[in-house]
């Protein structure tokens, strides 16, 4: 009989889109994939893949008492629903209350921390409330992964996790055959630079403008696009009246979203992303499988998806100055330049990131951890 994999998320967009390779090739190695999720426009391509999915309302960002603790049990009547061999979690809310309940349910878990976000980088009750869960929802899962060292140590450090259950995932991988590179970069008079983010102050959009800005009196010529979501529901971040201040000094092009973010990345010539903490940022990886060179902070996560001077540069996070000098080296330099900056990117992408290489890890995983499974005794 097949095993049954139950796989969790705060959006069924973010199955679709960043796992469905992985979903793929479970289904084909003879996987029962259930996804849980709060249903969106990509549920019916997750269907046609070969998934069942069953809705589950969350709000990624709400706090109020009552109504998390509830969530609790919903996880627990969609678990006993599902009857799963084994539950993967998923982001924050998943990790932490997929993981209680997945316990009261008895079925074993794995936890995948997709990045540490605002528990981890700011203050006050509700972080530290957050932090207080992981350390006791992360008693359960048969092991805790994570995509970078820095955030593992990070939770060690605060004794949040037990060390013999962590391991470390180099992200959820790129399709090379799906990101590929464009043909040629423009004129190195017509540079063009390229922000991919959810529109929150930690991701740096707001040096990203400010260097914009300082580049453009010198450098008018050069464009400055922004690519991404307003966060409306999210602390950090950064209003519409904001984004038509940025856009109405004539220096910062708003892109607002899209579907697929392939032929924008195509049309520039350096991907930024200046945050200030990430877990594994995908969009940088994506960018350098398409062979463009990137600008990242030297920050946990950020610096771990490039070679500094040969796939790309850094700069220093929170820091206009350090941005705008990286890029300012990026529009000196020649088109041959660029052109071997982004070769070796997609070079680096294809050793350490390929999707293929992530599907191996979690087979082996799974082989693990799936293979004689049994309810959780503790």
């Amino acid at each position: 009989m097949s095993k049954h994999l139950c796989m969790v998320s705060n959006t069924a967009w973010s199955m679709w889109n960043f796992r469905r390779g992985l979903l793929s090739a479970l289904i084909q190695h003879g996987y029962r994939i259930t996804i849980v999720a709060p249903p969106d426009n990509t549920v019916f391509s997750l269907c046609d893949l070969g998934c069942s999915f069953l809705p589950l309302e969350l709000s990624p960002k709400g706090a109020n008492p009552i109504v998390e603790l509830k969530l609790i049990f919903d996880f627990v009547r969609v678990y006993r629903k599902v009857n799963a061999d084994l539950i993967i979690h998923y982001t924050v809310k998943p990790n932490i209350y997929g993981s209680f309940a997945a316990h009261l349910c008895r079925t074993p878990t794995l936890a995948i921390t997709t990045g540490l976000g605002y528990a981890f980088m700011n203050d006050g009750w509700v972080p530290k409330v957050v932090r207080l869960l992981y350390k006791f929802a992360f008693k359960y899962p048969k092991l805790v992964i994570f995509l970078n060292e820095d955030d593992r140590l990070e939770f060690l450090s605060r004794q949040l996790v037990d060390e013999r259950k962590t391991l470390l995932l180099p992200g959820e991988g790129v399709d090379l055959s799906f990101f590929y590179p464009s043909e040629k970069f423009p004129e190195d008079d017509s540079v063009s630079f390229l922000l991919i983010a959810r529109l929150l102050w930690d991701k740096g959009v707001g040096e990203y403008a400010a260097a914009a800005k300082q580049i453009h009196i010198s450098h008018p010529n050069i464009k400055f696009k922004l690519l991404g979501d307003v966060q409306a529901d999210n602390p950090r971040a950064i209003g519409y009246a904001q984004l038509h201040e940025w856009t109405n000094e004539g220096v910062l092009e708003y892109l607002g979203t899209t579907h697929d973010v392939r032929p924008i990345i195509m049309e520039s010539d350096c991907i930024v992303l200046p945050s200030y903490r990430e877990g594994l940022p995908r969009t940088m990886i994506e960018a350098a499988a398409m062979a463009k060179p990137i600008i990242v902070t030297d920050v946990p996560g950020c610096r771990d998806v490039l070679l500094h001077d040969k796939t790309g540069l850094l700069c220093q996070a929170r820091n206009v100055s350090s941005l705008t000098d990286a890029m300012m080296t990026f529009i000196r330099m020649t088109t041959a330049q660029r052109t071997l900056m982004g070769n070796a990117g997609r070079q680096l992408v294809s050793a350490r990131f390929d999707e293929k290489i992530i599907i191996g890890i979690y087979f082996d995983i799974l082989a693990q951890h799936i293979d004689g499974a049994h309810p959780v005794d503790n």
